[in-house]
Order: C-alpha cells, then sequence, then structure tokens
C-alpha cells in the first residue's frame, strides 16, 4: 500500500502538462512542461523557437476561467499560476514596447514588434488621423505583397483588406494611391521600419488598455506607456503623466490610486475603480512592472513594493527583468549573423485579419454602410498630434481648447471639412487635460454621457483550458471593452466611507494589539524569574526601577484587591 502510494506521488510529481502558446502571426507553438517548470522555462523554449535574443521587451500572457488578464511571472510555476485545467494555453506579445523600435537591434525583433503593432490597429488600439492611417496601412500592404502591380492588383484591391476596425471607401482609396505612388521599392524589412518609425510617433503607441471608472462613474481606460501614464476617454487623452512624476501607486480592493508630484506643484492623487479585485491588482502590477523597466537605471535598484502600506496589509510584488537601459546595452553587444525571418504576411489569421482575408463584409448594403459603418481613422481626426513629454499642468478649460495663435473656431472649421463626408465627429481633444489638486475636483475634468462606448478595445486573449473560448477564438471575436459610465458620485462616496470605517477599525485592532503585547512584555519583566541578558539590562535601569516600584506594584495590589473583592461577592452570594 505504502510503496502504491509513493509511486502514484512520484507520477503526480513528474506529470507533464501540454502548453500551447499563440505567437504574434497566429501560428501556435506546443510544448510540454513539468509540474514545477517556472514561467522563464517555458519563456526561454519560445525565445528559442523563435530565434529571439531581444527577447526582454517580450511576456507571454493568459486569460483565468474569470476573464481576467494575467501576465506570466518567470520566477513562479507555470502550474501554479494556471488556475485552468490542462492543457493550457497563453499568448505571445509585446509586454514592453521599445522606446524607439527602430533602435532594436535584429531585424527578427523590429519584425515581431511590427506583428504587434498592427494587431494593436486592427483593435482599435493604435489611434491617429486620418492621413496616418492610410499611411501605415500602405506600409503593411507594401511589407507583405511587395510593390503595385497591375497585372494582380486590380481597381479597389485595397478594399479586399482589413486593416482597421471600421473604414470608409475614401481611406481605402487613399491607402492604394500612398502604395502605388509613394512605396514602390520599399523591401519588406524596410517598410515594417518605417511604419515602426511612424507608429512610434502617435501618443497611443504601446497603449495596453485596462477598463476603469473615474470618481464620476465615467468610463475610461488607463495604460502604461513607454513614456508614462495615460487616461483615454472615448477618443480622448485626457490625462499624460510622465514616469518620472509617478511616485506611488497603490490599490485596495478595486479601488487604484497614483500619486502624482511636478514641479512647482502640489502633490496630486488621482483615483479610479476597476471592475473587480483582481483586475486592479493586475493593472497595479502592470503599473509597478512598466515604471521598474522604462524609469529605472539598473535592476539592482528594483525594490520589492507593497500595495497599501496602511498597517501592514496588502499585496507585495517586485518585477524580476532587467530595465530598458540594461536591454540596451545587452543588445549593443549582439554579434551573429541575422537570423532568416520567415514572414507570415500570407497566413490567414484568426484573431487580426491579415491582407489575404478578402472583403470585408456586411450584412448592410455599400451605400448605407458608408453612412452607417463610419471610419473610424476619419473620426479620430480630432485626436491631435502632441509630444511625447507633454506635461499635465493646470489650465482653464479654454486654455485646452484653443490653440496657440488659432482660434477654436477655425480649428473646428477646419476639422469639419477634413471629415465632412462621415457622420462620425468625436469631441475636441483636451490635450493636456488639466488635473484637479483634489479627488473631487476630478469630477468637472472629464465629463462625458453615459452609455458611449469607448473606442480604445481590449484583445481577446486565449482563455486557458476553456473549450468555449477556443471557439471564440476560431472565429476571430475579441473582448470589447465597452464601458457604461455608471454608478455616479453617489457610489464613489459610498465606498470611500466605508473604506474609512474599514482604516478606523483596522487602526483600533492594531491599537489594542500593541497594548496587548507591551502589556505581556511588561508582566514578564516584573512577574517572571527569566534572567537572560537583555530583561536583566532593562530591570537595572533606574527608570523601570522607579516605574517598578513606584507605579506598577500599587496598581498590581489594587488590581489583586479588586477581584479578591469580586471572588468573595460571587462566594456569597
Amino acid at each position: 500500500m505504502l510503496s502504491r502510494w509513493m509511486s502514484g506521488s512520484s507520477r503526480n510529481l513528474d506529470r507533464e502538462y501540454n502548453c500551447t502558446v499563440r505567437l504574434l502571426d497566429d501560428s501556435e507553438y506546443t510544448c510540454t512542461i513539468q509540474r514545477d517548470a517556472k514561467g522563464q522555462y517555458l519563456f526561454d523554449l519560445l525565445c528559442h523557437h523563435l530565434n529571439l535574443l531581444e527577447k526582454d521587451y517580450f511576456g507571454i500572457r493568459f486569460v483565468d476561467p474569470d476573464k481576467q488578464r494575467h501576465w506570466l511571472e518567470f520566477t513562479k510555476s507555470v502550474v501554479k499560476q494556471m488556475r485552468a485545467q490542462p492543457p493550457f494555453t497563453m499568448c505571445f506579445r509585446v509586454k514592453f514596447y521599445p522606446t524607439d523600435p527602430a533602435a532594436l537591434k535584429e531585424e527578427i525583433t523590429r519584425y515581431l514588434v511590427f506583428l504587434q503593432i498592427k494587431r494593436d490597429l486592427y483593435h482599435g488600439r493604435l489611434l491617429c488621423k486620418t492621413s496616418d492611417a492610410a499611411l501605415l496601412a500602405a506600409y503593411i500592404l507594401q511589407a507583405e505583397i511587395g510593390d503595385y502591380d497591375p497585372g494582380k492588383h486590380p481597381e479597389g484591391y485595397s478594399s479586399k483588406f482589413q486593416f482597421f476596425p471600421k473604414h470608409s471607401e475614401k481611406l481605402e482609396r487613399k491607402i492604394a494611391e500612398i502604395h502605388k505612388s509613394e512605396l514602390s521599392g520599399q523591401t519588406p524589412a524596410t517598410s515594417e521600419l518605417n511604419f515602426l518609425r511612424k507608429a512610434q510617433t502617435l501618443e497611443t503607441y504601446g497603449v495596453d488598455p485596462h477598463p476603469c471608472k473615474d470618481v464620476s462613474g465615467n468610463a475610461a481606460f488607463l495604460a502604461f506607456t513607454p513614456f508614462g501614464f495615460v487616461v483615454l476617454q472615448g477618443n480622448k487623452r485626457v490625462h499624460f503623466i510622465k514616469w518620472n512624476e509617478v511616485t506611488k501607486m497603490k490599490f485596495e480592493g478595486k479601488t487604484f490610486y497614483l500619486y502624482v508630484s511636478q514641479k512647482e506643484e502640489k502633490k496630486i492623487v488621482l483615483t479610479y475603480f476597476a471592475p473587480t479585485p483582481e483586475a486592479c491588482k493586475h493593472l497595479w502590477k502592470c503599473g509597478i512592472e512598466n515604471q521598474a523597466f522604462y524609469k529605472l537605471e539598473k535592476s539592482s535598484q528594483v525594490r520589492t513594493v507593497s500595495s497599501s502600506n496602511l498597517f501592514f496589509k496588502g499585496s507585495r510584488f517586485r518585477y524580476s527583468g532587467r530595465v530598458a537601459k540594461e536591454v540596451m546595452e545587452s543588445s549593443a553587444k549582439i554579434k551573429r549573423e541575422p537570423p532568416e525571418i520567415h514572414r507570415a504576411g500570407l497566413v490567414p489569421s484568426r484573431s487580426c485579419p491579415s491582407i489575404t482575408h478578402g472583403p470585408r463584409l456586411s450584412s448592410v448594403p455599400r451605400t448605407r454602410r458608408r453612412a452607417v459603418h463610419i471610419s473610424i481613422m476619419e473620426g479620430l481626426e480630432s485626436l491631435r498630434d502632441s509630444a511625447h513629454s507633454t506635461p499635465v499642468r493646470s489650465a482653464s478649460h479654454g486654455d485646452a481648447f484653443t490653440a496657440p495663435g488659432r482660434s477654436g473656431r477655425a480649428e473646428s472649421s477646419e476639422r469639419v471639412a477634413v471629415i465632412a463626408d462621415e457622420n462620425y465627429s468625436p469631441a475636441d481633444s483636451v490635450l493636456p487635460t488639466p488635473v484637479a489638486e483634489h479627488s473631487l475636483e476630478l469630477m468637472l475634468l472629464s465629463r462625458q454621457a453615459n452609455g458611449a462606448p469607448c473606442s480604445i478595445e481590449e484583445e481577446k486573449e486565449s482563455e486557458a483550458g476553456t473549450p468555449a473560448a477556443a471557439e471564440a477564438e476560431e472565429a476571430g471575436g475579441e473582448l470589447r471593452a465597452l464601458c457604461p459610465g455608471a454608478g455616479g458620485l453617489g457610489a464613489a462616496q459610498a465606498e470611500q466611507v466605508n473604506k474609512f470605517v474599514l482604516s478606523v477599525l483596522r487602526l483600533l485592532l492594531v491599537t489594542v494589539g500593541l497594548l496587548f503585547v507591551l502589556l505581556l512584555l511588561l508582566i514578564v519583566l516584573t512577574e517572571s524569574d527569566l534572567d537572560t541578558a537583555f530583561f536583566r539590562d532593562i530591570r537595572q535601569t533606574p527608570e523601570f526601577e522607579q516605574f517598578h516600584y513606584q507605579y506598577f506594584c500599587p496598581l498590581r495590589r489594587w488590581f489583586a484587591c479588586k477581584v479578591r473583592a469580586v471572588v468573595n461577592l460571587l462566594i456569597d452570594t
């Protein structure tokens, strides 16, 4: 019996688990891992398969049965992190976007980042003006099908390709025009490099959206980019805070706090509410990792961070990788023959349709589609270009809407002229939006109609071990983070009151606990016969002797008298 149990235990310990990782070109890598295999082992297998050396920018993402996304932690066991049943399904994605993708050493790395940003463009996470959208799409065309050939590319050929969630005939014609006239002769590597250089200049470059609500109950997306922390509402970036201005991040339950300190301004605290405590913790961990990666000079400066320093309660987390500066220094030392790149432009894609997926499908006639299926990219004309170093500053709303040396009316007229053939016209961008010094003033900064859907969306990753998720992935479905503005100030205030009450209760419990510990220590010092050096030194101090004879002994006699009186009273009754 004992030998059978031991043999069963050894088989359980040595059990192998099947893992499927979906790569950026939508191909799949399948392997088996042991029960105690760390995340680093699986990641190294993938990088070896891809022949990738500049691997610090990438990570493995998975979705738990509660549809919460996670980044696989390399220092922990893979099996223990996966809450689903095997086989496990994960995705290989860019975790830290390069500050300057053109500065990457190897072409294989640039190609993988190109695939990631192409996905961002298709899923609506990379917002841009019409002219920029047309140029980016033309670069993709040139990289994947080469030069324009009248024999292979008939009139309207660009309409067969899907680069964005939605786009119009006008944009299709613009893409084809750029591809025909401006990009002839560019190799795939050159087109991809030009694509990355253009994408890097966009203010939503590197955005990985986390759906939240602000203190007013309005829907918002929080994101961490190579340049700092951003908040988006609808198609507008309402906050941008550089990494060196972020002093602290913490969370309590579903509430996320961002502490900001800027020159010549008071400290600011931004408060947002995540859908669940698990989503808030994931948001906090992503923020800690991004700040460490982009801000620190050396990985030796990384410290363990606590989610809350209030009475020793909260989660603890430590970023375990190298920082951006170390990665760049390491990349500069790479000396090998450039690996061969097998571009997958002609491979059908499930979650991010490539240019081989045929015409766009719609149940609405094309003439009506022009009016109903609006052009997202043209609608995003209102999203102004702004430098990534734009500071968050106190300013009036009038200043935010008026460009220097140009009236708001003139700017609005120009914008209407650009998108007059479309029904979609989002509100003007307010970059940069002033940040209030008090949390209650934040209600006045981001007013938005309740129920308005946000254009930024999260890409649905593979849900580990869930058959329904595999079917959804086969159908090309993605998780759309449509955040209805609900709740309101009353709910937020009630939640704040509850947190205050809980904090007060914790304070009382900790105080009582400390007093109890001090009382125990005092009794041990005065009543016990322990003759250790520590107790002996304390007992011999004049202060302790004075306290013992003048205060403790009288208090002990009084307490003993009261106890005897109570005991006698109980005996008499």
